[in-house]
């Protein structure tokens, strides 16, 4: 018998000895349960950073940033402006920035129709009762 003719008959013979055992006998079931057990020992640890408070500046001192901050933004502009040309020449003109934005750790709205406006009619399917001459449709539901 040559090694090809032996491969064909003791393959099959070999995948269904080693199903048999696997599934039959509850092997598989008995390693999965194993590897379970194994993973619920693991502990989660979660570290949680103290938040620094926020310094505490006076009236002068907040004051004095937000003049700061205003005329680095207005020397941003002057530099936007600037690199832009002179077709875009007082584009930022009357333009303040904005004072409550949105947190980016907000949740947006969820769920299946959240991108649909709450008056939008949708679409109409009060012809769809004329397929089919409206007969049959209590046995199709």
């Amino acid at each position: 018998m040559k090694k090809n003719e032996f491969k064909k008959i003791l393959k099959p013979l070999i995948k269904e000895c080693i199903k048999e055992v696997i599934f039959e006998d509850g092997i598989l079931s008995g390693l999965v349960s194993e590897v379970v057990q194994g993973l619920g020992q693991q502990r989660i640890v979660e570290t949680v950073e103290a938040k620094q408070p926020a310094p505490d500046f006076s009236r002068s001192q907040r004051v004095e940033l937000q003049e700061d901050a205003r005329s680095a933004m207005m020397e941003k502009r002057r530099k936007l402006e600037e690199s832009l040309g002179s077709g875009f020449k007082g584009i930022f003109e009357d333009v303040e920035p904005l004072h409550k934005a949105g947190s980016p750790g907000g949740s947006p709205a969820q769920g299946p129709l959240s991108t649909y406006a709450a008056n939008d009619p949708g679409i109409d399917i009060s012809g769809i009762m004329a397929i089919g001459d409206g007969k049959n449709w209590k046995n199709m539901i």
